[in-house]
């Protein structure tokens, strides 16, 4: 009998029987006091389970729920979609960090997450083998200038840029005062106020070539002005929405799209004809581009005229490659 098994008989033998003396558990479940004693800690602990003692009757019982306390169930004693990918991500992140001051530590990290996979009754190793997190479209970032970032940032110092702009093929020196690094899909940005643009910018990681923490205070700036300015539009690099895209899905794309998140402040609804409408709010259209034209033919662009003809002009050159 596994873990998973045992518990709900003992669950099985407290709905049965009230009490249930320690003797017939050790009978039934097969298993020693001190299993019994861990078990019982388990479902007291974790799964919130009401189970006490009763001196007078000489055996265990369900008690009464206290109402402030999180519900009892028995689950399947497996983590839901959210815990089993933070636990193995954390586990890669930690199996791949290069040798630094938080070698000491990881080993203990690790053996720790390998309890808490194992805790389900399955093997860490196997686990890792059936489940896979895969990141796709990471960029390499340079792990000194990450440190040097990372380091002004919660300092509150500025810094000494030299930025790489993948559009102009050009490197460009700032000087800029650090307020956030933001992770998105799978990869670093730094947002930062920059002195020579006066005014918030949204740096890849991977393009800050040089890094040096200057002798200056860092300006601050607000969460409200931050959220505001680079998060109120659609994509990474996005200023204040300035613009609504309307884009139109076939009702085949739709029943994917329809499920997803573009951006918080969306609008949605199908027209008559089974076709999905999504409005978005944006400034900057690089990402949002990007993103429409991996939807080929199931997608079209209603509004702006602007956007429509970018997306259109993109679509005709991509069709001169494959008129040779």
């Amino acid at each position: 009998m596994d873990r998973t098994e045992r518990f709900y008989r003992i669950h099985q033998l407290l709905e049965d029987r009230k009490p249930v003396p320690l003797d017939v558990f050790l009978c039934e479940l097969g298993i020693s006091r001190a299993t019994f004693k861990r078990d019982l800690e388990y479902l007291r602990d974790r799964l919130n389970a009401p189970i006490e003692w009763d001196r007078d009757a000489g055996g265990y019982r369900f008690g009464k729920a206290d109402a402030r306390a999180p519900k009892y169930e028995l689950p399947g004693l497996w983590f839901n979609a959210s815990e089993i990918h933070a636990l193995l991500t954390m586990q890669q992140l930690l199996a791949n960090l290069q040798p630094g001051l938080l070698e000491p530590h990881i080993q203990p990290l690790l053996a720790r997450l390998n309890l808490l996979l194992e805790s389900g009754d399955h093997a860490a190793d196997e686990v890792r083998k059936r489940i896979k997190i895969l990141h796709a479209a990471a960029r390499k970032t340079s792990l000194e200038h990450f440190e040097t970032v990372s380091h002004a940032l919660l300092k509150r110092q500025r810094l000494a840029i030299s930025h790489y702009s993948r559009a102009s093929n050009a490197e460009t020196a700032r000087e800029i005062s650090p307020q956030r690094l933001v992770y998105y899909r799978d990869n670093w940005y730094l947002d930062a106020w920059c002195h020579l643009r006066n005014d918030l910018r949204s740096f890849s990681a991977d393009t800050i070539r040089q890094a040096v923490i200057l002798n200056k205070a860092a300006k601050t700036v607000a969460d409200k002005r931050l959220n505001e300015t680079l998060g109120s539009g659609y994509g990474i690099f996005s200023g204040k929405a300035t613009h609504t895209a309307v884009l139109k899905f076939t009702p085949e794309r739709a029943r994917w799209v329809a499920h997803e998140e573009w951006h918080p402040r969306q609008k949605s609804r199908f027209d008559q004809g089974g076709f999905f409408i999504l409005e978005i709010p944006y400034s900057d259209d690089r990402e949002l581009v990007m993103d429409i034209l991996k939807y080929g033919p199931d997608i079209e662009v209603i509004e702006p005229q602007t956007l429509r003809a970018k997306v259109s002009e993109f679509l005709q050159q991509a069709g001169h490659h494959y008129q040779k």
